[in-house]
């Protein structure tokens, strides 16, 4: 049975990769390293959590002796890692967890699996040499884009802001690792991922829950930043795929051509929630969108090119943004109503 280590496997895409995992491989043992900080929730796990195959393991990523101990006790064989601090603003107001955890982190785990899986520079141990390390990064690292054109993998990083700084940084550390030592690595980068489990905290989540509540629905600047939208079942296919049969060493932009302004997130939910769940006062939920003052920094436009994993791996997007969004908000109805 492979035993594979994933990071971050309480938060909302590790959860839901770790769901899809499990139903569609029964000869995987997960392990599931989590701190749970804010933005992991053990309730994340409840639909696989008696599954045989899977154990939880509360800890750090920059725990050095606590990974390397994960590593021994269960010989592990793969690393999908997932675990980061994400939300920019957060970033913007206090970037030293940015650093230590998406840098830092990412570091600690490459190195310890580098000396449980390599011998020396471009050596395998026995029975290590189809091991691999697969490292989550973000559309964000690319910087702005502007009218027109895509992100590619060959698009030069431009990070703005101290989280797309810490996931950039993390990105060549991991490359370094496949160049300096041979390690069999795959980097991965998504657009905006969107569905059920995302933390509050985000775009939409809080689009919803303050339209339910009645409250202000608060859109940075003018809204017509735009982003790619992924819905978040669709972004954990492309991950296995990319782990599956993805070429060693190379990067993968995985998103959903789904490019939407904040402004028509905003008001396409708004409208779903009239029809799913209408105010009482049989008035739209539109009437309570507002524009706050924009954040520093705030990329105007993100697009993926998802060409290479779909030419090169054969993965394609189920969901388009209006099917995945209406799943979404039903979601959260049922969470916050």
């Amino acid at each position: 049975m492979n035993s594979i280590l994933i990071t971050g496997g309480a938060g909302f895409i590790g959860a839901n990769f770790i769901k899809h995992l499990l139903d569609t491989n029964s000869d995987t043992q997960v392990i599931n390293l989590d701190l749970l900080t804010y933005a992991g929730d053990i309730k994340n796990t409840d639909s696989f959590s008696n599954n045989e195959h899977y154990v939880f393991v509360e800890g750090d990523i920059r725990d050095r002796e606590q990974v390397e101990k994960i590593f021994s006790d269960f010989n592990i064989q793969g690393v999908i890692h997932f675990a980061a601090e994400s939300h920019v603003d957060n970033s913007i107001t206090g970037p030293e967890t940015f650093i230590t955890t998406n840098v830092n982190g990412t570091f600690v785990l490459l190195d310890v699996a580098r000396n449980a899986w390599m011998k020396g520079p471009f050596e395998p141990k026995e029975g290590k040499q189809n091991n691999r390390f697969l490292h989550i990064s973000t559309d964000e690292v690319y910087g702005s884009l502007g009218a027109e054109g895509l992100f590619t993998e060959k698009t030069p990083y431009a990070p703005n802001s101290p989280y797309s700084a810490s996931k950039a940084a993390s990105d060549f550390i991991v490359r370094s690792y496949h160049h300096t030592y041979g390690m069999n690595v795959v980097t991965t980068n998504c657009s905006n991922n969107y569905g059920p489990l995302q933390h509050d905290e985000k775009l939409i989540p809080t689009i919803i829950r303050n339209a339910i509540k009645g409250n202000d629905i608060p859109i940075y600047g003018d809204g017509k930043n735009v982003r790619d939208w992924l819905f978040v079942t669709d972004h954990c296919k492309g991950i296995w795929t990319a782990f599956e049969k993805g070429k060693s060493g190379e990067t993968y932009n995985i998103g959903g051509l789904n490019e939407r302004t904040n402004i028509y997130i905003a008001e396409k939910i708004c409208s779903l929630l009239d029809t799913l769940h209408p105010r009482g006062d049989s008035k739209s939920y539109k009437e309570q969108i507002s524009f706050v003052k924009d954040r520093p920094g705030h990329d105007k436009r993100y697009a993926i090119d998802a060409c290479k994993i779909n030419s090169e791996l054969g993965w394609i997007a189920d969901e388009n943004f209006e099917s995945g969004i209406e799943k979404t908000v039903k979601y959260y109805i049922s969470k916050y109503a």
